[in-house]
């Protein structure tokens, strides 16, 4: 991960399949095509590899998220529950449509804790929304019952988890919707670009009309479309369709390359008592796109990720001081710094934000590393990295 570290002849023609035909947008100009529809093939590949009935290609993994909700009839006032780890897209993709994120801890896994999950349920819960980083996943048997159990809509965001898999099926096909991000910095890369799966006939249909202003796409006629409801512009580029199309036929290819790497890693630094391992649930194989490894306490945590950036060690992570993907550093959601109004309703429900505490949460980020597992690395530069991490953190326990 990521992988445009490994672009070659693959994406370009994909790529020069559409500057040929000089058709950019993902609709309509059927004639000047010469055949190429990137993001239709793109999608029926992610149907066929990541074994959904469907899927939507949209503009970015923030915008997947905001279309899944939508679709499912989330808006304004509802509340999701969501983890305190993971990226601002998320809060963000929520607010946008005046639904309510409420944060709750995660556990050893890096994900939802199911247990605090059901504490955080109320009255105006509509949607549980796990986010499966750094290459891992939820306990989603666990949050799926919790889900049946209340009539909740369980959405999975795995962005930063594609092509791992959980009891067999792949991550993003389990919940009544999955989201994936096609970033720059995702293991299959669009530039950019997301993507939302589904089962649910209806919900595929809404968040086909809702990406594209609420088109709902009959016919050959664009301009004779009709629009059932109001929808707004998330779509995809031919051009970033391309790039992804290319990308993932490369998925098991890109996820072997991880995997290797992430074990001689992993084995190098299972040597060393201090050092354990976040929990994959059980039945869950991972994408292998972060080692994620736990330390005793917090200030050998940050002695060792110092000593690693002095040392050279690059990638690595204590997303306990991160700005971007945990609670902690997120003033400006805690106290809502926005260019325009927000609802007094929305306001009174992050009010909660002011004085809640996250122990466990810190519990676990505190001590957390999570390390990127590069695809372009050769194997003796795996070995020596390895040694290295080993070495620092011997030295910093």
């Amino acid at each position: 991960m990521p992988g445009f570290e490994l672009f070659g002849d693959l994406e370009r023609k994909e790529v020069n399949d559409v500057l040929g035909n000089g058709v950019l947008m993902r609709y309509g100009f059927d004639g000047m095509r010469n055949g190429h529809w990137k993001a239709k093939e793109l999608e029926k590949e992610l149907e066929n590899q990541l074994q959904v009935k469907h899927a939507q290609l949209v503009s970015s993994g923030t915008a997947a998220v905001s279309v899944a909700l939508a679709s499912a009839g989330i808006g304004s006032g509802d509340e999701v529950i969501m983890p305190t780890f993971t990226f601002v897209a998320s809060f963000e993709a929520i607010m946008i449509l005046g639904a309510i994120p409420v944060l709750v801890d995660i556990d050893d896994t890096l994900t939802l804790d199911p247990e605090k999950v059901k504490e955080a349920i109320t009255e105006k819960t509509k949607a549980i929304m796990p986010v499966h980083m750094c290459g891992s996943m939820a306990d989603l048997d666990a949050l799926k019952d919790i889900c049946s159990a209340n009539n909740l809509i369980l959405i999975e965001d795995s962005s930063q988890a594609t092509g791992a898999t959980y009891k067999g099926k792949p991550l993003g096909s389990i919940g009544d919707l999955g989201c994936l991000s096609l970033d720059f910095v995702k293991i299959i890369t669009a530039g950019e670009g997301g993507a939302v799966l589904t089962n649910n006939e209806k919900f595929y249909r809404h968040a086909d009309h809702y990406s594209d202003h609420g088109h709902d796409h009959v016919g050959n006629d664009r301009g004779a479309e009709s629009h059932p409801f109001l929808g707004y512009n998330f779509r995809i580029s031919e051009l970033h369709a391309a790039v992804g199309l290319a990308q993932l036929r490369r998925l098991e290819e890109f996820v072997a390359i991880q995997k290797k790497n992430y074990s001689i890693i992993r084995d190098a630094l299972s040597q060393i008592p201090e050092v354990t391992f976040r929990r994959v649930p059980e039945g869950g194989i991972e994408s292998y796109s972060f080692l994620s490894f736990f330390l005793p306490d917090i200030d050998t945590t940050r002695k060792v990720i110092n000593a690693f950036k002095t040392n050279g060690v690059d990638v690595c992570w204590h997303y306990y001081d991160n700005s971007w993907h945990y609670i902690r550093e997120w003033g400006h959601l805690k106290n809502i710094k926005s260019l325009y109004p927000i609802s007094q309703e929305v306001k009174e429900g992050l009010d909660y934000l002011q004085t809640k505490t996250f122990e466990q949460s810190d519990h676990f980020i505190g001590r957390n590393i999570s390390c990127l597992i590069k695809m372009s690395w050769t194997e003796d530069e795996v070995i020596q990295r390895a040694e290295k991490m080993s070495a620092i953190i011997k030295e910093n326990t």
